[in-house]
């Protein structure tokens, strides 16, 4: 770390460290251009689920318009586009956040180097307790921004992944097939939705029981939890369509959890009987099970039967098993201790015991055999075999003597030819052994 913050300083002094990339420029370059592509994403995504939504009404309201077209093939892509709709704005709002991580980030690293440059200026020695944490700094930062491009790389990569999914779309409907089939029609956006209820409001007085909640009226009101991901609570079981809601009109309460709609006669008529709209919003869920992902509806399918009885009609959700941690406490004797010390399992210990009670060493066995036993049975009997019984008497010992070592000399000759040989003994006295 430190060695990382000391070329971070060489970097910017122009001493060195030209080997290492300029990561807050590329980030600044970067992050717009990933934002920018998910943007565009974005924009498409929302133009097709309002065709969609568009050619579904149209088609309610007309049964005989559009016969050509497979209701349940559109809602299916409808669905699809809501659900890359969520996961485009996720994406948006992680790049959001790691552009302002990145700002901060670049902020805190250039008061850091000016602080260093500050301490060091052009001093001959510093003391090592006053510029080590500002290289440590140095470093962590850079680290930091190390993080944000891998996780920037995620992003993109995530989108480049997604963007298999908006193909799909124009396959199954080409961009001339939904034009023709829009011709006559209004598309109508969720913002224009939304300002043309935003007008309306819910009469409270024309309810009695139900507990509607208003911005004027409610504390936090922008973070409240809303069912069905902001989507109206009415049309999705009713319609099958998932249309925006509007929160100005009135968000209705109900057993503690807060529900929008689209319109004011949705609110109305949903306000009526929530528990039959909820229930025909699971149904609709179970006809479409990506539904259950997109409108977060989890803990309504928390429980469910196996597929087989699940294509009957009247199989619908299991009741939960009730299940509870229980414990007991018994004394360990209630009664006074009766241990058999003489209790023997073993059948071998057992036979051992026997043998020892009979004490066979000093009996004699007898067997006779007549001439009506003759041939029908065996008899034996068992002796203990004499034991093999050695003894010592003497112990072996040894001694070392030295070996003897004699040479003899002039034994290969030499130049006269008288030859002399001298007898050497080297051999060790007894004593050095």
């Amino acid at each position: 770390m430190l060695v990382t913050g000391i070329r971070l300083y060489n970097k910017e002094c122009g001493k060195g460290g030209s080997s290492i990339d300029d990561l807050p420029a590329i980030l600044n370059e970067a992050i717009p251009s990933a934002t920018r592509a998910i943007d565009e994403g974005l924009h498409n995504c929302h133009i097709l689920a309002h065709r969609y939504t568009t050619l579904l009404e149209s088609m309610q309201e007309d049964q005989h318009r559009h016969t050509q077209l497979s209701s349940f093939k559109l809602k299916e892509a409808l669905f699809n586009a809501r659900q890359y709709e969520a996961f485009l704005c996720i994406l948006l709002s992680d790049a959001i956040t790691s552009a302002q991580e990145v700002e901060k980030m670049h902020v805190q690293f250039a008061t850091t180097m000016e602080r260093l440059k500050n301490t060091v200026q052009n001093k001959v020695s510093v003391d090592a307790n006053e510029v080590f944490p500002l290289f440590v700094a140095l470093s962590n930062l850079w680290t930091g921004f190390r993080d944000e491009m891998l996780l920037l790389k995620f992003l993109t990569n995530m989108t480049n992944n997604l963007q298999q999914f908006s193909e799909i779309q124009s396959q199954l409907f080409p961009e001339e097939v939904l034009t023709s089939l829009l011709e006559g029609l209004t598309v109508k956006s969720d913002e224009e939705r939304l300002r043309e209820t935003m007008g309306t409001r819910v009469n409270v007085s024309d309810f009695e029981n139900q507990e509607w909640l208003f911005p004027e009226t409610t504390d936090n009101f922008d973070q409240l939890l809303i069912q069905y991901h902001g989507f109206c609570a009415h049309a999705i079981g009713v319609k099958g369509l998932i249309l925006p809601g509007n929160a100005a009109i009135g968000i209705l309460k109900h057993k503690e959890k807060c529900y929008v709609f689209s319109s004011k006669e949705a609110a109305y008529i949903f306000a009526q009987d929530p528990d039959k709209f909820i229930q025909l919003n699971v149904e609709k869920a179970k006809e479409y099970a990506e539904l259950i992902q997109l409108l977060e509806l989890h803990h309504q399918f928390e429980y469910l039967v196996p597929y087989a009885q699940a294509r009957t009609p009247d199989k619908g959700l299991m009741k939960p098993t009730v299940k509870c941690d229980s414990s007991s406490q018994t004394d360990t004797h209630i009664l006074p201790p009766t241990i058999v010390t003489s209790y023997e399992w073993n059948e071998w210990e057992m036979r051992r015991k026997a043998i020892k009670l009979a004490n066979l060493r000093r009996k004699l066995t007898h067997a006779m055999q007549t001439d009506l036993s003759s041939m029908r049975r065996q008899n034996c009997t068992q002796v203990y075999l004499p034991k093999d019984v050695s003894t010592q008497t003497k112990r072996d010992n040894s001694s070392n003597v030295p070996r003897p070592q004699i040479f003899l000399e002039g034994l290969r000759g030499r130049s006269s030819p008288t030859t002399h040989t001298v007898k050497v003994n080297l051999t060790r006295a007894l004593d050095e052994t």
